[in-house]
């Protein structure tokens, strides 16, 4: 099976995918056992200095290029709203996305436009199904994944976010996700409300197990994989500061450690 078969096989049961922002975490996390990887839009910004949403299109496809090749794993990218509005810029979307090497892709209905945040209904589903017409034309197994982001900005419609994820779903999306939910009933009603996979993002208020439970198939970290990293950053640095001590340098992963899994040959 090719990649994308592979990923799509994964969602035969609950898995976590978790979300590398640069070649180096993507090798160490394939090396610790993961089944598959994904990219974070807002990780990948956070690593460059720039805010989430702030990567050009061209340069997050050489982002995913990059990490398609780092590993065996399927990677699945978060591609924002894609190369433009159009439901033709979605298409070129899925086009972009495969030759990258990518499994699997997501386009949400998230504009961007700060005055009109998320794309009018019956558009958010005319980009939709032009990205499913593009992937039935590959020529090899890809995962779309269509976003609903009302819960993630601002705009807690849960009905309007089930409309949503039924019409992707009725437009041919393989995973549905709706980023936001913080609570597992939540989770229910829209794994319930739906037929296809639900992808739900993780918070601590979750577990693997629970999520299971409730219908989720894929759970993703999104960028807290990249906090966490800037979080444990921000301890050392204000041990250093404040205490004038080094004591969290006990806590990295050892250098012998990272050094040998870097120097393996790659396989690609």
């Amino acid at each position: 099976m090719d990649k994308g078969a592979i990923f799509r096989k994964l969602h035969d049961s609950a898995f976590v995918i978790p979300n590398p922002w640069d070649i180096g975490t993507a090798k160490y996390l394939a090396s610790l056992g993961f089944k598959a990887l994904a990219t974070t839009s807002a990780g990948y910004a956070f690593s460059r200095g720039l805010p989430d949403g702030g990567v050009g299109f061209e340069v997050m496809i050489d982002h995913c290029r990059e990490l398609a090749a780092a590993t065996d794993l399927p990677v699945s990218a978060d591609l924002e709203n894609g190369k433009g509005d159009s439901p033709e810029s979605a298409a070129e979307t899925i086009f972009a996305a495969e030759a990258a090497g990518l499994a699997g892709c997501s386009i949400e209905d998230y504009s961007g436009d700060p005055g009109k945040p998320i794309y009018e209904f019956s558009h958010a589903v005319e980009r939709v199904a032009a990205a499913v017409e593009a992937v039935r034309a590959l020529k090899r197994d890809f995962v779309f994944t269509a976003r609903a982001e009302n819960l993630l900005r601002n705009r807690p419609d849960l009905d309007d976010t089930i409309r949503r994820l039924q019409a992707f779903e009725q437009a041919g999306a393989d995973v549905l996700y709706a980023p936001g939910i913080d609570d597992i009933d939540t989770v229910r009603t829209i794994c319930s409300a739906v037929g296809k996979p639900v992808n739900v993002l993780a918070t601590p208020n979750f577990t693997v197990k629970a999520l299971a439970e409730a219908g989720a198939r894929r759970i993703s970290l999104g960028s807290k994989l990249t906090t966490a990293a800037f979080g444990a950053l921000q301890a050392a640095a204000r041990e250093m500061l404040d205490k004038g001590g080094f004591e969290f340098s006990k806590q990295g992963v050892g250098f012998g450690d990272l050094q040998a899994l870097f120097s393996k040959r790659d396989k690609n």
